[in-house]
This record gives structure tokens, sequence and C-alpha cells, in this order.
């Protein structure tokens, strides 16, 4: 399994960039061919009580590199590329991971 990971630092408009997110990106980035699971977590503090650093972060799975990659550089893969950049491009940092077995 490989995962892409996008990372989202605090928005100055939560309730806009939920609003987009949520209702746009989201379902943009849910037809990218071999996408197996898209997992959101939406931060709600540190254990010291603070507000974190990263307001959400998404998981996207995908069966291998090489899916992760094709789903990339399909049409909808480009289409989420242009959407998340041109909302976020600001906030958002992308990783690529995976699974480790202990």
């Amino acid at each position: 399994m490989a995962k892409l990971i996008a990372l989202y630092k605090q928005p100055e408009d939560k309730a806009a960039f939920d609003e987009h997110y949520f209702n746009t990106h989201a379902p943009i980035t849910k037809k990218i061919p071999g996408l197996k699971e898209m997992n959101v977590t939406k931060f709600v503090g540190t254990p010291m009580g603070k507000e974190s650093d990263y307001y959400l972060m998404c998981e996207m799975v995908y069966e291998s590199h090489n899916a992760l990659k094709a789903g990339l550089k399909s049409d909808e893969g480009k289409a989420s590329g242009k959407d998340l950049m041109n909302f976020a491009g600001s906030l958002v940092t992308l990783m690529i991971g995976e699974d480790v077995d202990e």
C-alpha cells in the first residue's frame, strides 16, 4: 500500500475552507482512478490543550506506488491537484508514505 498524505495548516476562514474542501475538493479527489480509500482527520487540539498547527489531514490509499503515480497523472488527479493549489496551495504539505509492519 502507498499513501498520499495531505496536511493542511490552520485556515483563516475555517467555514469557507470546510465548504470548499468537503463539497468541492473531496468529491473531485474521490474520483481519482486507483484510489482505494480516503480518510480525513480534523485536528481538535494537542495533548497540552493548545490549538494544533494543523487543521486537517487526508490520507489517500492506493494499492502501490505505481497506482498512486498513475492516479495523479490521470485527468481526475490533475483536476484534484489544480483545485488544491487554487484553494489551499499555501496551506498544504503533501507527502508519500507507506505502512510499516513492525
